[in-house]
């Protein structure tokens, strides 16, 4: 069996900054809003745990823009060059250059394109045109993970590497005003970034790389599918999440994560580093309630939420680097990797940290 070695993972953020305090403002002077409204945004913006958030915008006022063709245009750029930024991270990480990549792997729910980013990422990189590519759409916040697999099956079936995997959200090219308390949560929490990792096949006797790929598992759950999507409403995409979610998604990445470690013989106590998607305070604590975590376990994810917000699929890659910068796993210990979406879907994988 081949081994897929993780190389490289790079994140980056659009340049533009917006603390809660900033967003609250904003929001109060330019939405109209119901008292019911305003009092939510003021509990979520200045009593909640974020800070701010990074946002695919050139100003605040774009916050209100609401044609269809211009949000397009805003996830095409912010999506495209903080994708960038984040696999010229992951690329010197890993000591690959832009002509060695074999493969790509892009996954996003944020902004349709057709052709998708691959494309425009390909020419941005200088990537070779000789290179096998995916565009995924439509898996929400835990799409990284089936990109991560998916990029990992193109190594195993070729035989060539390395392939870069990327995820980027735009979420503020989503923002969509109005009354109900769902929307008011989305507008409050997500933010946009990108993340980008390096996959190779291992070489004969390395131990380099940060990480190695041991498995991936996946559930699907339309019995919850009208709990967390978006849907189309006068051409924009408007988000739906339902007070259920944390329950939710905790109950599925629970019975997705212990079957994979069913399938590896392994307890969640031979588990020494969680990366989980930081939807939100709430998913977080439920999380490490439904299997069983302090609360501790989770303090990476906790983080990433605070500085950035709720950047959908991206997110919980921003988890494991941070790991990597601050926990500093020792070589032989095993993480995991917890996401959801939409779907309703689950995904995990099992890692093996390396010597780096």
């Amino acid at each position: 069996m081949k081994t897929i070695i993780l190389r490289g993972l790079g994140t980056a953020t659009p340049p533009f900054y917006a603390t809660q305090e900033d967003a609250y403002e904003y929001f109060f002077t330019h939405f109209s809003l119901k008292p019911a409204e305003r009092d939510l945004y003021r509990r979520i913006l200045l009593d909640g745990k974020i800070k701010g958030r990074y946002l695919g915008m050139d100003a605040k006022a774009d916050v209100l823009e609401t044609d269809p063709d211009r949000l397009l245009a805003r996830f095409l750029k912010f999506g495209r060059s903080t994708a960038v930024a984040a696999a010229r991270r992951a690329l010197a990480e890993a000591g690959v250059g832009p002509a060695e990549i074999s493969g790509l792997v892009f996954n996003t729910c944020t902004g349709y394109l057709c052709p998708g980013l691959c494309s425009y990422i390909a020419e941005d990189l200088g990537l070779k045109t000789t290179i096998r590519f995916l565009d995924l759409m439509g898996m929400g916040c835990g799409a990284a993970i089936p990109n991560l697999e998916a990029a990992a099956g193109m190594l195993i079936r070729s035989g060539e590497g390395p392939v870069l995997s990327l995820a980027v959200e735009i979420c503020s090219a989503t923002i969509f005003p109005g009354h109900e308390p769902e929307l008011v949560v989305s507008n409050s929490i997500f933010g946009d970034g990108a993340a980008a990792v390096v996959l190779d096949l291992s070489r004969e006797n390395s131990q380099d790389g940060l990480a190695k790929m041991v498995d991936f598992a996946a559930g699907l759950f339309p019995r919850y599918r009208e709990d967390l999507h978006y849907r189309t409403a006068g051409g924009r995409l408007r988000n739906h999440l339902s007070r259920r979610v944390p329950v939710i998604g905790a109950r599925t990445v629970t019975e997705v994560a212990s079957g994979l470690l069913d399938r590896h013989g392994l307890t969640r106590n031979d588990i020494a580093w969680w990366a989980v998607h930081p939807g939100g305070t709430a998913v977080l604590a439920q999380v490490a309630k439904t299997l069983g975590l302090a609360d501790d376990v989770l303090r990476f994810s906790y983080r990433i939420f605070k500085n950035y917000g709720n950047m959908s699929s991206p997110s919980v890659l921003f988890v494991l680097r941070e790991i990597l910068d601050s926990g500093r796993p020792q070589p032989g210990q095993k993480g995991m990797l917890l996401a959801f979406g939409a779907g309703f879907s689950a995904f995990a994988a099992l890692i093996e940290f390396a010597s780096g």
